[in-house]
């Protein structure tokens, strides 16, 4: 019987997986590897020299997991792969070292820029701190066009973690290049619906709406015990509303 064992290091960027990984074993890595990129803001090393892939949906999980969190602020997939000679694109668009030390440095030779992370409850105050959070990052990181639609953004999306998952929750966010990415995290596994434009006879469900206005993509991903909510703004949307 095949098996893979996942070992999480809480100090560490660094996940070794060990044993045999096949399709039995590649959503239990797959849910491992998103739980510890929730848990952790920055990238996160899936150390591979101990394992051994059976077959191709054991091969694919890697890449699968960096896609997923490819819009999530502050979130990268990188491996240790001794079977790579140097940096290089293994497994279908994951960046691989031969050693752990060498994707260490890769990661600290390109520190988080910034990130902002807040543990809120789900009460009735927790969308004005989130609002705070994403003011701050914004005059920080010189994004002043984004601070009206993205406080507008995670509004909606903590308030949907106030009245539909009723959980604690992990607020999220960080800039890449000119675009701020936002994430919500909760503990609910129901995950949202958009049906397009709300009737004007319904009252509420305009939330999802809202996000879709103002995001240039955003989505969620189902993660062990919850999940995440995403959301992209870019400044060339807001000039072009404002045009």
């Amino acid at each position: 019987m095949s098996s893979c064992l996942v070992e999480i290091d809480g100090s560490s960027a660094v996940i070794r997986l060990t044993g045999v990984l096949d399709a039995a074993g590649a959503e239990a890595v797959r849910g491992a590897l998103l739980a510890r990129l929730c848990d952790r803001p920055g990238p996160v090393v899936a150390d591979v020299t101990g394992l051994r892939v059976a077959d191709a949906a054991g091969r694919d999980v890697f890449a699968e997991v960096r896609r997923e969190v490819a819009d999530w602020p502050a979130a990268d997939l990188l491996l240790c792969d001794p079977t790579v000679d140097g940096p290089d694109h293994a497994d279908a668009g994951v960046l691989a070292w031969p050693t752990v030390d060498g994707a260490l440095a890769a990661i600290a030779a390109a520190p988080l820029a910034a990130v902002l992370t807040a543990e809120l409850a789900p009460t009735v105050g927790a969308a004005r701190q989130a609002r705070e959070l994403v003011t701050t990052g914004c005059q920080h990181w010189g994004m002043p066009t984004l601070t009206d639609p993205a406080c507008i953004a995670i509004t909606e999306m903590v308030n949907n973690v106030v009245a539909h998952a009723r959980t604690p929750m992990t607020v999220r966010l960080a800039p890449q290049d000119s675009t701020l990415h936002l994430a919500v995290r909760d503990h609910s596994p129901l995950r949202p619906t958009f049906a397009g434009l709300a009737p004007p006879t319904r009252a509420g469900g305009r939330g999802l709406l809202l996000i879709d206005t103002m995001a240039r993509r955003w989505g969620s991903s189902v993660v062990p015990d919850g999940k995440v909510v995403w959301c992209v703004l870019h400044p060339d949307d807001e000039a072009a509303a404002l045009g």
